[in-house]
């Protein structure tokens, strides 16, 4: 696989009118890592509710992200100046980008675009289920992020009302500190 050095990622803000076909472009990058781990996705992976519940979250910021101008994926952050704490929610490499020669390094270029786009934060958080050993690879070995919490039957994620938590049963909370020069 080839790389994208000589190729320029940028994040730029979704427009109203890109919403539905961002969060199917989501939903279906999504779909495939279940597929790719389980044979089949019985259920929709990331409901659309949970979706434009973290695109209309207080201090969400939504993006494409482009390599070379084209749409390869997409981002939503959730920003609070006061704490200079923020989350990851959703990062996603649209499906058919993974298949490309030029994939490799899209991610990794993105969360770097990310980085620089809020300097000024001082932690960032992220979450991912326990089977994406990729997410778990990207997160931990290329972006600096350390699990800091694994979220199970008997440590109960309190942003999950109880109810919901089957369909989320395992997940990893994930923390990067951020250096400061």
């Amino acid at each position: 696989m080839g790389n994208i050095l000589n190729k320029k990622i940028t994040l730029v803000p979704i427009g109203e009118s890109d919403r539905e076909k961002f969060i199917k472009d989501l939903q279906d990058a999504f779909t495939v890592a279940v597929v790719e781990e389980f044979g089949e996705a019985t259920q929709e992976v990331i409901p659309q509710t949970d979706i434009e519940e973290s695109m209309d979250a207080k201090g969400a910021e939504t993006y494409h992200i482009l390599l070379d101008g084209s749409i390869v994926g997409g981002t939503v952050l959730v920003i609070d100046p006061k704490t200079r704490r923020n989350s990851l929610d959703l990062l996603f490499i649209r499906a058919n980008e993974h298949s490309r020669d030029h994939s490799k390094g899209i991610g990794l270029s993105a969360w770097k675009a990310i980085e620089q786009l809020h300097p000024e934060t001082e932690v960032w958080e992220t979450h991912t289920p326990y089977f994406e050993k990729r997410n778990i690879h990207f997160y931990i070995n290329k972006c600096g992020f350390h699990i800091v919490e694994f979220y199970n039957p008997h440590h109960l994620d309190l942003h999950i009302p109880a109810a919901n938590f089957e369909s989320s049963e395992y997940f990893f909370r994930f923390e990067k500190v951020m250096k400061r020069t």
